[in-house]
C-alpha cells in the first residue's frame, strides 16, 4: 500500500504499515518510531501486565492488551497510542466486539513504562493524552527512581513509592500491587 507522508497519516494508513522492528504510534496524524523496549523496561511491562491479565482473567472484569496493541484516542487528525499494559472492562469490550483493527477509544487504565530514552515530558504528555481521551487511570511506572505515578484526573496525581502498593480502585476492584515487587 502506498502512503503519502506529506499528508497526514490515518489510523488505518498505520495498521497497514509493513513491520520494520520498531513500534510505532501516530500522533495528530504524525507517525512516531519508537525503538524496541530495553531488558528493565520489558521485564517490568512484563511482571505488570501478566499480574493485570491474570487478574483480569480469574475475575472475568474485561479485557487486557499487551504493549502492541493501539488505541485510537483522536480523529481528524488520528491519534493512536499504545501504552505497555493496559485493561478495557467487559461492557466496553463487549460492545466494540471483535475486531481486527485498533481499539476505538481509550483504554480504562493504561500503564507506560519510562523508557531511558523517554524525556519527563513525552511521558507526562502521553499520559495527559490518555486522561484528555477518557482514560480513567494511568499508572507510569519509573524504573530509576522505583516509583510509580498515578494519574486519575489533571488534578488527581500522586507519586507512589516502593513502601506502597497500586490499587486498581474502583476500575479494577480488588486488584492490587506492592511497588516493590516490580523492581524485584
Amino acid at each position: 500500500m502506498a502512503i503519502d507522508i506529506a499528508a497526514k497519516m490515518t489510523a488505518d494508513d498505520l495498521l497497514h504499515l509493513p513491520t520494520d522492528g520498531f513500534r510505532c504510534e501516530l500522533i495528530r496524524g504524525e507517525l512516531i518510531k519508537m525503538s524496541p523496549a530495553g531488558k528493565n523496561h520489558g521485564a517490568i511491562a512484563a511482571k505488570i501486565g501478566w499480574r493485570l491479565a491474570q487478574f483480569v482473567e480469574d475475575h472475568n472484569l474485561g479485557e487486557s492488551y499487551a504493549a502492541e496493541t493501539g488505541f485510537i484516542i483522536e480523529t481528524n487528525p488520528d491519534t493512536v497510542r499504545a501504552p505497555d499494559a493496559s485493561f478495557v472492562s467487559a461492557e466496553r469490550a463487549k460492545a466494540v466486539g471483535d475486531i481486527t483493527g485498533f481499539f476505538p477509544g481509550p483504554p480504562d487504565l493504561a500503564i507506560e513504562v519510562i523508557s531511558p530514552g523517554d524525556t519527563y515530558t513525552e511521558v507526562e504528555t502521553k499520559a495527559l493524552d490518555w486522561l484528555r481521551a477518557g482514560t480513567q487511570m494511568v499508572l507510569v511506572i519509573d524504573p530509576k527512581k522505583k516509583t510509580v505515578t498515578v494519574y486519575r484526573d489533571l488534578d488527581d496525581i500522586a507519586i507512589l513509592t516502593e513502601s506502597q502498593s497500586i490499587d486498581g480502585a474502583d476500575i479494577i476492584p480488588g486488584w492490587s500491587i506492592p511497588i516493590r515487587d516490580l523492581f524485584k
